[in-house]
């Protein structure tokens, strides 16, 4: 059960609304997803390495589609959400790993605090 709900906002300009977020170590997230834009666009929570190893596979394979519960892909207009406890402190990277669009500076990040 989320304890709250943050919207986040996609748009073209390849740029998340919020892309700082702060939450509490324990505490689960319900993540609202808006794209907001006119092309697909993603978002994916992970640490930095496993957001990169992601963003190559995505270069190999562009239309693939994935059901990870911690990425929501969305169509122009579309809504998504995922709900994320985190366990650890420290910082979770959130990111769309559509080719050229991570490139461009979509990304952002959730800040963990100790309890």
């Amino acid at each position: 059960k989320a304890s709250r709900t943050v919207t986040i906002e996609m748009t073209d300009n390849m740029r998340y609304t919020p892309s700082d977020i702060q939450v509490k170590q324990g505490e689960t997230v319900r993540f609202i997803v808006k794209n907001k834009g006119q092309v697909k666009h993603e978002l994916s929570l992970g640490t930095q390495q496993e957001l990169l190893e992601h963003l190559e596979q995505m270069k190999r394979f562009p239309d693939m589609e994935h059901d990870e519960p911690n990425s929501v892909s969305l169509a122009p207009g579309q809504q998504g959400e995922i709900v994320w406890q985190f366990t650890k402190s420290g910082t979770v990277h959130f990111a769309c790993l559509i080719p050229g669009h991570y490139e461009a500076g979509m990304k952002g990040a959730v800040q963990v605090g100790k309890k």
